[in-house]
């Protein structure tokens, strides 16, 4: 906070204060000393002239507060960084479910996912193509209710053989009030890794998927 060095000089306290152009900002406790040196000086006749003395008090004690606050949410903030950590260590090899429209087969594995049906339907299927857009599979699912479906593929292909390990491509669709609409698809994926801070926070890297922010994240297994 700024102060006009005659101002000071005529108080009786410029032996212990610099020049402005030594320094423009007193501390706290120069502040109060000011302050009570004035507060004796006063005129007790134009009691008006110290309103903008006042007021200077008023936004130090407001600075003040705020530069405390502020220490506080920092302190606070590194508290959750520290948990957000502890998290991150224990997701590493845990398996989840996020929103995605394609997974992963492992060898010898199976793919498992759910889908959002809005409504119940008549007629509900799930399409696995390769990289190149070929037909893989299609799962016929049938007569479903409103609600969050599960699927599961076994990484046989239509002939009965095993497809190759790689990622692969998923759409579901379903006939809803007569039409026939895409539906979106979670899948299950494994955690490789996690990335910790940043401005987006905590990053699950899932197995042939890539990075998911962990706000996505609709299940941990």
């Amino acid at each position: 906070m700024s102060f006009d060095y005659n101002t000071v000089q005529n108080l009786g306290l410029a032996g212990a204060q610099q020049a402005p152009s030594a320094r423009s900002e007193l501390g706290q406790e120069a502040f109060l000393e000011l302050m009570v040196t004035q507060l004796k000086n006063q005129d007790p006749l134009n009691p008006m002239e110290n309103g903008e003395f006042l007021s200077q008090i008023a936004q130090f004690s407001t600075v003040t507060g705020i530069e405390e606050l502020n220490s506080s949410f920092s302190g606070l903030s590194s508290s959750i960084s520290a948990d957000q950590g502890l998290q991150a260590a224990n997701l590493v090899g845990r398996t989840v479910v996020v929103p995605a429209d394609a997974a992963v087969l492992a060898a010898g594995g199976i793919v498992q996912g759910e889908i959002s049906l809005p409504a119940s339907t008549p007629s509900l299927s799930v399409t696995i193509t390769d990289s190149n857009g070929a037909l893989v599979r299609r799962l016929d699912l049938s007569t479903q209710e409103a609600g969050q479906v599960p699927f599961s593929w076994d990484g046989l292909l239509e002939d009965g053989t095993y497809a190759d390990p790689g990622v692969y491509q998923i759409t579901a669709e379903a006939n809803v009030g007569g039409e026939i609409k895409a539906l979106a698809t979670q899948v299950r994926a494994g955690v490789d890794s996690v990335t910790l801070g940043g401005s987006q926070g905590l990053i699950l890297n899932l197995a042939g998927l890539g990075p998911y922010q962990f706000s996505d994240v609709q299940q941990i297994l």
